[in-house]
């Protein structure tokens, strides 16, 4: 079995440069749309990519300057050392018609004494002409290569998302994995004690198979048996803090979590008893459900607060006040200190994977859509009374169902979560996402 990851793209550059516009124009030409899950960020300076093929996923860096003017202010080393840190492939986009700046020299400096792959992406030039006449004066940066583009007309965006097409790192591991291994990758922030309760985990277990490289960065992937089961355990790097001077660096912290998801079933997300639930564990149960992921959220450093009812409650409540849109998900406590909740963990981890992976009949899918209709009449819309046909499972990880109609814009949110909740309820699917999709039944017809 292969685990692949894609290669983290980052665009670097002062601000006005069209960093925008151009993550603008590369994200629209992904192939794959994401379904909107209600209750997640849509502030994106992520996207997972696909050219010629090829993923990768890119990342929109912000404007690299310092506030107080300086050439190379502390901002502007800060953005470039992440990029050169954390990406595998960085776009340096610089000002066509601009020009040269002090910035731009203190940028390149750094980028030109690491490893990682970097093109100088020379923005807003339109025509063969105008590359004549400004691309001339960038070679005083000392760079043999540029790549003249315009982000707003695609003058040169092919011939650029060739360029990085050929360079992206398509990294498979062929592991030889046990038939059906359940691949489990653990979030968190620092401090939250994340590598320790997977420690706690395998001394618990004490059957280890063998320690993988991860393909994730700075993880070890472990393959363990649990009684019958096989799993692949993901460790993932800590999610930094998000604090004043690093501010717009948290794009970056996220970003091995993301790598860490293209290639998991189920995420557990560990959150601080001590702190309560964060901002930035909010973000990474958002991002699990853009990928469609199970999701099992484990409150650690349970014995901080074992004899206070009060505090204890007061986490569960911030929990269900934050991230309503995962309801869904099993909620945990543990420690990995002390050992406690662990044995649950595993047989949680199997309920949700049977969920995750479930299948059902079409003709149960239907009896189960008419019982719905009967139980609760659809709404009339335009003068006419909803109807619903009939309905299919497309799709798995998570589970995936059509339902054709007469008219899916006629279908109010409330009645759609209305089925939603039915299917939760006769499929048995109560600890995993479940993604309904409504469908015109005649708009195939419509569009000849």
């Amino acid at each position: 079995m292969a685990i692949q990851t894609h290669s983290i793209v980052a665009l670097v550059g002062r601000p006005n440069v069209g960093k925008s516009t151009l993550f603008n124009r590369i994200t629209r030409s992904r192939k794959a749309l994401v379904d909107p899950t209600p209750g997640v960020t849509r502030d994106r300076h992520y996207d997972k990519v696909t050219w010629d093929d090829k993923a990768f996923m890119l990342v929109d860096t912000g404007g690299i300057e310092d506030a107080s003017g300086d050439v190379m202010g502390g901002h502007i080393r800060n953005q470039a050392m992440a990029a050169i840190d954390e990406a595998d492939i960085i776009l340096f986009v610089l000002d066509g018609r601009e020009g040269v700046t002090p910035q731009d020299h203190e940028v390149t400096k750094l980028l030109r004494r690491t490893d990682k792959t970097v093109f100088f992406v020379i923005n807003k030039i339109d025509s063969p002409a105008q590359e004549v006449n400004d691309l001339p004066q960038f070679y005083e940066l000392g760079i043999d290569e540029f790549w003249p583009v315009s982000a707003e007309h695609k003058y040169g965006y092919g011939t650029l998302m060739d360029a990085l097409a050929e360079k992206l790192i398509v990294n498979d591991d062929d592991l030889n994995l046990p038939a059906d291994t359940v691949k489990v990758a653990f979030f968190g922030r620092p401090n939250v004690g994340k590598s320790s309760m997977i420690n706690q985990i395998l001394g618990q277990n004490r059957m280890v198979v063998s320690e993988v490289s991860g393909t994730t960065r700075d993880s070890v992937d472990t393959l363990l048996t649990h009684g019958k089961y096989s799993y692949l355990l993901i460790d993932t790097a800590g999610i930094r803090r998000k604090g004043k001077t690093t501010e717009k660096l948290e794009k970056f912290s996220i970003l091995k979590a993301l790598a860490a998801l293209e290639k998991c079933d189920i995420a557990v997300v560990l959150i601080d008893a001590e702190e309560g639930i964060t901002e930035q564990d909010t973000k990474v149960i958002g991002y699990t459900q853009e990928q469609g992921r199970g999701l099992i959220l484990l409150v650690n450093k349970w014995d901080l607060v074992k004899d206070d009812k009060i505090r204890q409650q007061q986490i569960m409540g911030e929990i269900a006040l934050a991230v309503p849109f995962v309801s869904f998900a099993p909620l945990l406590t543990a420690s990995a200190l002390t050992g406690y909740g662990i044995k649950r963990l595993f047989p949680t981890i199997g309920s949700v994977y049977k969920q995750f992976t479930s299948s059902f009949s079409t003709s149960a899918l239907n009896r189960l859509l008419k019982d719905a209709v009967e139980d609760h009449s659809p709404p009339i819309y335009k003068n006419k009374r909803l109807k619903f046909y009939y309905t299919s499972q497309v799709g798995h990880r998570p589970p995936k169902f059509v339902v054709m109609s007469n008219s899916s814009k006629g279908v109010h949110f409330s009645y759609e979560r209305y089925l939603v909740n039915k299917f939760r309820e006769g499929l048995g699917l109560d600890k995993v996402p479940l993604q309904l999709f409504i469908r015109d039944k005649n708009r195939d017809k419509k569009k000849r």
